[in-house]
């Protein structure tokens, strides 16, 4: 067994084992996320002829607008659908193949609707598109939970927050190269959209070929494989040294705090008391990401860019330059996120998302009225986009990863992902209705969430902040007044004496 660690010893930097081992899980994973968010917006009108041809060739008719717009309604809403069903899997896969064996195997998920994209037109056959669009979302559905929980279980405590921020960096950096690519001189073409699609397995591809050189988590190893000599293997590689005792030491606490609960199901804990304000959290932050407008936002950007006097020809250009932002205000997070602590940068990033949206209302309203009206919804856009960055899209995965055990994580993933997925569902198939009923005042209903998803995490959220799963759990112990059964066991304060003495 390992000495405990010099006192003097430095606590820890980052290294290169770990850099990579994120750079790789994110680029593989995280930025086809954002890019398959993107890629079909820009060559939407060309997407749409390729389904008129092609059922003009088959049938001698076009295809009524009505059905036109339901086949493309289709395309884009078969992507958030199948990121529901890819949560669904995560529990079974983490479980199954371990953090990063989830990873290589949703791979899959990528490689194969990126060749079937890219031979649609080939083919003729644009029910391929339809069909791929749902194979990309189960592999965002998927990566979208396993990668921060991956990186949140291989980085030590003091660099959590910051890697555990990368994966949603690495997402908007998909959604500008999308937005890049898909410019009218790039891919944005008859002949470009297919390779425009098909590009998405490149980053699946390199990760097949790269990530298995590196660690699996430690955690995994340890507490669900009960393989020793690997987690500490692992821990030394990620360290960059031999003395890893306490790092050992950290993960055999969080598997004595939950040794009698196995794999903690969904159903388990909706049912858990020791873990109901982790559960409530979890979906209050996943659901007011998702519904606090985000998705409203970019839907109503061309408009305002158009309305404020901006050239048709260069909205392109506007809203790449809005990724952009998007992307900066990101990677600024990394670097902060350990400095401000995760609950500042929530409860700042909801407040600018509500402010935004009141003026965007306001602005929106009074925009026929006043002819500077449309340079203040332009501001508000880009003011949204910053608050979102800084805190709402960001911080809720992380939190997944950091106020739930070993045992609990995977179940938790899958309900937060579900959350998530349904939101963004939900937003894209309702926001046109409300967008046509209620006009400039559909941003009030979105401020009203903001609203009350700031007030929750005011009241409710604590500092996870240089904190290790069992003190943080602690926390929240306290605050379910889950009785102590040992000062690391409040996970299973619920469970039957017996199960606990097994």
């Amino acid at each position: 067994m390992e000495q405990p660690s010099d006192p003097q010893k430095k606590k820890g930097g980052l290294t290169l084992v770990l850099a990579l081992a994120t750079l790789i899980a994110a680029f593989g994973s995280s930025f086809q996320y954002g890019y398959n968010v993107s890629a079909v917006n820009s060559p939407s009108e060309f997407m749409k002829q390729f389904y008129n041809e092609t059922h003009y060739n088959r049938t001698g008719e076009l295809i009524e607008p009505f059905v036109l717009t339901l086949l493309w309604s289709l395309t884009v809403s078969m992507f958030p659908f199948g990121g529901f069903l890819g949560s669904l899997l995560v529990g079974p896969l983490v479980n199954k193949l371990g953090r990063k064996g989830a990873l290589l195997f949703n791979n899959v998920f990528s490689i194969v609707p990126a060749i079937l994209m890219g031979c649609s037109k080939v083919a003729k056959s644009f029910e391929l598109i339809i069909f791929s669009r749902l194979l990309v979302g189960i592999c965002a559905g998927v990566s979208s939970n396993v990668v921060p929980m991956y990186l949140g279980e291989l980085a030590p405590k003091h660099l959590r927050g910051a890697l555990g921020v990368v994966p949603q960096l690495f997402i908007t950096i998909g959604i500008l190269v999308a937005q890049l690519l898909g410019l009218r001189n790039a891919l944005a073409s008859d002949e470009g959209w297919p390779i425009l699609l098909a590009l998405t397995g490149v980053p699946a591809a390199l990760q097949l070929l790269l990530l298995p050189f590196f660690p699996e988590s430690p955690r995994y190893l340890l507490i669900q494989k009960r393989d020793e000599d690997a987690a500490r293997k692992a821990l030394r590689r990620l360290r960059g040294w031999d003395d890893v005792a306490k790092d050992m030491e950290e993960i055999r606490q969080e598997d004595q705090a939950e040794k009698a609960a196995g794999s903690i199901s969904v159903w388990k804990l909706f049912r858990l008391r020791s873990l109901r304000w982790q559960l409530i959290s979890v979906m209050v932050l996943m659901g007011g990401q998702q519904l606090s407008g985000v998705n409203a936002i970019y839907y109503y950007a061309d408009q305002i860019y158009l309305s404020a006097g901006v050239r048709a020809d260069d909205v392109q250009y506007v809203t790449a330059g809005t990724g952009t932002v998007n992307v900066f205000m990101t990677f600024c997070t990394v670097f902060v996120v350990e400095i401000w602590g995760r609950r500042l940068l929530l409860l700042l990033g909801f407040s600018t998302c509500l402010l935004a949206c009141v003026v965007l209302t306001v602005a929106l309203a009074l925009q026929n009225e006043l002819s500077w009206m449309p340079y203040i919804s332009i501001t508000c856009i880009i003011i949204y986009v910053i608050g979102h960055a800084i805190g709402p899209s960001p911080i809720p995965a992380l939190l997944i990863t950091e106020v739930f055990l070993q045992s609990s994580r995977p179940a938790a993933f899958m309900v937060g992902g579900t959350v998530h997925w349904l939101s963004n569902f939900t937003v894209g198939l309702i926001f046109p209705f409300i967008q046509e009923g209620l006009g400039a005042y559909s941003f009030i209903i979105f401020a009203v969430i903001c609203l009350l998803t700031t007030i929750y995490i005011f009241l409710v959220i604590p500092e996870t902040k240089n904190k290790t799963f069992v003190e943080i759990s602690q926390t929240f112990a306290k605050m379910n007044k889950v009785s102590d059964v040992h000062a690391d066991k409040e996970e299973l304060a619920d469970f039957p004496p017996a199960a606990s003495m097994q």
